[in-house]
This record gives structure tokens, C-alpha cells and sequence, in this order.
């Protein structure tokens, strides 16, 4: 199973503007360059976080896009959902040893990025580039 890339996208987007911290401003082209995220694409999954309550956006000169709610409140499952929907991995969860096993999976991974936010991706790159290895 894979997120679609418009998940991905978001999830970089979303984690692009978690490193500017509270307050900073984000413009589409901004994050498409930084990102490599279609521009047009961007555009439709921007729209998409704004009207779930993720993003905020400002018209005109100096507008753009800033995070409505702070990093550490806005977990990875929030954003997958708004994207793609409930993860699910059989489509529906079936019936018998099968369905209920998948049952399990869909809650732990449920459970998992509900409780995962924006704020560890970004202590997990601090940690991950403050590591030196010597030879």
C-alpha cells in the first residue's frame, strides 16, 4: 500500500511550511520550488488543507499560505485524510479472521498518525541532521 502523491505532496508541503514556525507566510511557487510539487497540482491540494481547517490564505501583495494551527497540533493522519480519505485497507473491513485482522491494522495505523504530528517530523530532521558520522 502507498499514499497517493497527492498525500505525499501535501505532507511535504505541510512539513515545508512546519519548518518557517508559527506565523511565516508561504507562497505557492515558493513551496512548488522548494518541494518540487507541481504548481497546479499544489494549488488544488493547498485549497483542499485550507478548507479543512489546516491553512489560512491571504490575497495580494504579501500573501500566501500559513499554517492555521501550530505543528505539533496538526498530525500526519489530518492531512492524509482531508487528501485521500480514511485509510482502509480491504475498502471495507470484511468479514471473518481476514476483516478482523485488517481491523486491527486500520486501528494502528490510525492510532499511529493521529498521534504523529508535524512538530516530530520536524524534531525527527533536526535529530537526523545533527548526526555526524567520523571515519
Amino acid at each position: 500500500m502507498r499514499l497517493s502523491k497527492k498525500a505525499e505532496y501535501a505532507l511535504r508541503a505541510m512539513t515545508a511550511m512546519a519548518r518557517g514556525g508559527e506565523g511565516a507566510n508561504f507562497s505557492i511557487q515558493e513551496i512548488a520550488q522548494a518541494e518540487g510539487i507541481p504548481l497546479k497540482f499544489l494549488e488544488q491540494i493547498l485549497l483542499a488543507l485550507k478548507n479543512g481547517g489546516l491553512l489560512r490564505s491571504k490575497r495580494g501583495v504579501g500573501g500566501g499560505y500559513q499554517l492555521l494551527v501550530p505543528p505539533t497540533r496538526i498530525s500526519l493522519g489530518s492531512i492524509i485524510h482531508l487528501i485521500d480519505g480514511p485509510f482502509d485497507p480491504l475498502g471495507d473491513e470484511g468479514s471473518g479472521a481476514l476483516g478482523a485482522l485488517m481491523g486491527e491494522l486500520k486501528t494502528r495505523v490510525d492510532d499511529w498518525l493521529g498521534s504523529t504530528t508535524l512538530g516530530n517530523v520536524i524534531e525527527k530532521e533536526r535529530e537526523l541532521t545533527s548526526l555526524s558520522f567520523e571515519i
